[in-house]
């Protein structure tokens, strides 16, 4: 076999160990009576999924589509913020993943209804680039690109945002 079919077959197959197919509804209930800690669910992408979540005691939900990494066609985690975040309501924080690159993108989540964004790529491609510096660097440009955004929208706070001001944020 040529050297790049045997990289491609061997990534294949780490990426299906990655995935552990027998991970189910079960699995988290399971987990739950054993673990007393707070409890966050990865991965959620509909409103069904998050009420099935906190029924069996999670107290965060992750809306994410892992950056598309293992279905390229899903869902975008934006989209089904809304319908999530709505389900969660006063009983799950609402976490929001999936590649946030900039801060505009980031006053959007907020205002669909995330109570926090994961912010992972940001910080690698930082670290990836110069070390700590570069990824503190990063995570400081981010903070400016939000201050900015909150300023044109009228915000003081993060705390001041509001559904409504999704439409300016998409023009912007």
């Amino acid at each position: 076999m040529p050297q790049e079919q045997s990289r491609t077959a061997n990534g294949a197959v780490f990426v299906a160990r990655q995935m552990d197919a027998r991970l189910n509804w079960d699995t988290l209930a399971w987990l739950r009576e054993r673990w007393f800690g707070n409890l966050v669910v990865k991965g959620i992408l509909s409103p069904a999924d998050a009420e099935k979540a906190i029924a069996l005691g999670a107290q965060g939900i992750v809306v994410t589509n892992h950056g598309e990494r293992q279905l390229d066609g899903t869902i975008l985690a934006l989209d089904a913020l809304v319908d999530i975040a709505l389900v969660c309501q006063d009983k799950a924080a609402v976490i929001v993943d999936s590649g946030f690159r900039r801060g505009t993108d980031i006053v959007r989540a907020l205002c669909l209804g995330a109570d926090s964004v994961i912010l992972g790529c940001a910080v690698l491609y930082g670290v990836t680039a110069g070390g700590t510096a570069s990824a503190v660097r990063a995570l400081s440009i981010l903070r400016g690109e939000i201050d900015r955004t909150l300023a044109q929208l009228g915000c003081r706070s993060i705390g001041d945002l509001h559904r409504w001001h999704v439409r300016a944020v998409a023009r912007g």
